[in-house]
């Protein structure tokens, strides 16, 4: 049986501030427990089956890339993913289910398309990631990749969050809502908040035996092509 909560409740009671860190542990809790809409059908891809693990107290999953093919540099990967195109990347964990609801309602609070996905197990996500510096195994942390850099944690969350337009706001508050979050909330509170969720997001939602490299359907253009990485 799924459980729903009630989000446009929940936020329509809050004030902006304490909106901020609500929305950034639902934004990683998931504001809702529920299947996969029919909207949302994955283009995925097996993962051997010694990853198949319950949970992960550290949150450091098994992050083997989901294809075994020879990859590019990451720097080269890195400039195709934004020479024509230059919209940020968010990189997820493509086997967290709590990681892909988020997923999900990214893509229907961004009418205006302005961001796109690609899962941190993905050749292109491990290859962004080691491009700025990070492991390619390391999937710790949400990531919010640019032309520029990256952020992770909850500056990610936060950066994401003023791109989204959720429908049952009113008006745009979400963009005010996250800037006043980063300007006003210690980051190292913040962060202490997105590890505390992230750390248990196996345990609160479960995982997936696939990982989640695109979308068939309706959002299919907003997932990077994962041939972008080939060698």
């Amino acid at each position: 049986m799924s459980i729903i909560f009630p989000i446009d409740t929940m936020f329509a009671k809050v004030s902006p501030l304490p909106a901020v860190l609500l929305a950034l542990v639902v934004s990683e809790a998931v504001a809702f427990i529920a299947p996969i809409p029919p909207s949302h059908q994955l283009a995925v891809a097996s993962l051997p089956k010694s990853n198949r693990v319950l949970y992960s107290v550290t949150a450091s999953a098994p992050s083997s890339p989901a294809t075994s093919r020879p990859t590019a540099d990451p720097s080269v990967v890195l400039q195709r993913v934004f020479e024509n195109d230059k919209r940020p990347v968010i990189l997820f964990d493509g086997v967290c289910n709590m990681c892909n609801s988020a997923v999900n309602l990214a893509l229907d609070w961004d009418p205006n398309a302005t961001l796109r996905f690609a899962a941190l197990q993905s050749d292109v996500g491990r290859a962004l990631l080691e491009a700025n510096g990070r492991d390619a195994d390391d999937i710790s942390s949400i990531v919010l990749v640019n032309s520029d850099g990256a952020y992770i944690k909850s500056d990610a969350i936060l950066r994401i969050t003023e791109e989204l337009s959720p429908t049952w706001l009113p008006v745009p508050l979400a963009r005010p809502a996250a800037k006043a979050g980063r300007l006003l909330i210690p980051k190292f509170f913040r962060d202490v908040i997105y590890d505390g969720v992230a750390d248990r997001r196996y345990r609160i939602l479960g995982m997936r035996d696939e990982c989640r490299l695109g979308d068939e359907e309706k959002f299919a253009a907003r997932f990077v092509d994962d041939s972008l990485a080939a060698a």
